[in-house]
């Protein structure tokens, strides 16, 4: 995500995300890592099935047992999010009120951490230890990247956010915390990745064990009804063993389909970095005298849509979801039709 500032009349900033955008929806949408094996048929079942003529229930009390017992958690830990992007502004804003002057973010991380931090004057700091407010994100984003040094960013005197969005589409490696270390973060659970249904939107948090003051006051800045009855839906069924068993026996696919995706990625003379997660950055190889955007804007012309990383810090590379066999044909074939017409 990025956020530009906009000229008079418009809004305040620009967001730039990947899936739909201006052009429609993307026939071969490489710029999201939305799972893309799903949706997932009992998570899509279950959202088609909300009542949506009820309020949810405002505690979310059965959700929330759920949730609990899911991660094996006191049910007090558990907290529910309009969104990832709703909850970074949420405790951001507690961060404020708890008196924090810093947010510290990865080198190359979601724009929101940062957009946050601007919608309430926070400075980005250069080192954890001169922040009250530190954000983690494994496998990481944009790069799908295991984070070194996790154990390290704990403080009992800062709020330290984990985002595991990708970890449930981790398709290598292994979360590098052990259960205990992982307690003194706070977990940004967002299952609608996992699910391959982006656009219902619900999340979840688990609280460090002795965070009860600070859930107290995140629940307090929290909207009414942050989670609608779809939302509500999938993460119910997120919890169920049917849906982790889709889930888990997908990632053979998704592994297979990542290898074919960089093989033909590689032919087309393009670096791949590493990734273990169901996304990768990648560098084309331009014809002479193009640029990556006007690359870029000549493959969504064609119906093809990749993400442009400059905005997370990484110019001259694209993120590319891994999609399946008949979409990594269409993006090879596309690009050979560039590389015809430019020379």
């Amino acid at each position: 995500m990025d956020a530009r500032p906009m000229s008079r009349g418009a809004p305040a900033f620009q967001r730039v995300h990947g899936g739909p955008d201006a052009a429609g929806v993307p026939q071969f949408d490489f710029s999201t890592n939305s799972h893309a094996g799903g949706p997932c048929p009992a998570a899509l079942a279950a959202v088609q099935q909300a009542d949506a003529g009820r309020y949810p229930d405002a505690g979310y009390d059965t959700l929330r047992r759920q949730l609990a017992a899911f991660h094996q958690v006191d049910l007090q830990r558990v907290l529910l999010a309009g969104s990832a992007s709703e909850f970074i502004f949420r405790i951001t804003a507690l961060a404020v009120q708890r008196g924090a002057t810093a947010v510290w973010l990865p080198p190359h991380s979601y724009g929101d951490y940062a957009q946050a931090a601007q919608a309430w004057r926070l400075p980005l700091v250069a080192q954890p230890a001169q922040a009250q407010l530190r954000w983690a994100c494994d496998p990481s984003s944009p790069l799908g990247a295991a984070y070194s040094g996790l154990d390290q960013l704990t403080n009992p005197s800062a709020l330290c956010v984990l985002d595991l969005a990708y970890e449930p589409l981790r398709l290598e490696g292994a979360l590098a915390l052990s259960d205990a270390a992982l307690q003194n973060f706070w977990q940004l659970w967002t299952p609608n990745k996992a699910l391959g249904l982006t656009g219902v939107r619900a999340a979840y948090v688990i609280a460090p064990p002795d965070a009860g003051d600070a859930v107290v006051q995140l629940d307090t800045l929290a909207p009414s009804w942050p989670v609608g009855a779809h939302g509500v839906s999938m993460l119910q069924a997120w919890t169920t063993p049917e849906v982790q068993a889709w889930l888990a026996a997908s990632l053979a696919t998704l592994r297979e389909w990542k290898a074919r995706q960089i093989a033909l990625c590689e032919v087309m003379g393009w670096t791949c970095l590493p990734s273990d997660a169901n996304f990768f950055c990648a560098r084309p190889q331009l014809p002479p005298g193009m640029s990556l955007a006007q690359a870029l804007t000549e493959l969504r012309g064609q119906g093809i849509k990749l993400r442009d990383t400059t905005s997370f810090g990484l110019p001259g590379l694209v993120r590319l979801g891994v999609l399946a066999p008949a979409a990594q044909d269409a993006l090879h074939n596309a690009w050979q039709h560039i590389i015809r017409k430019a020379t």
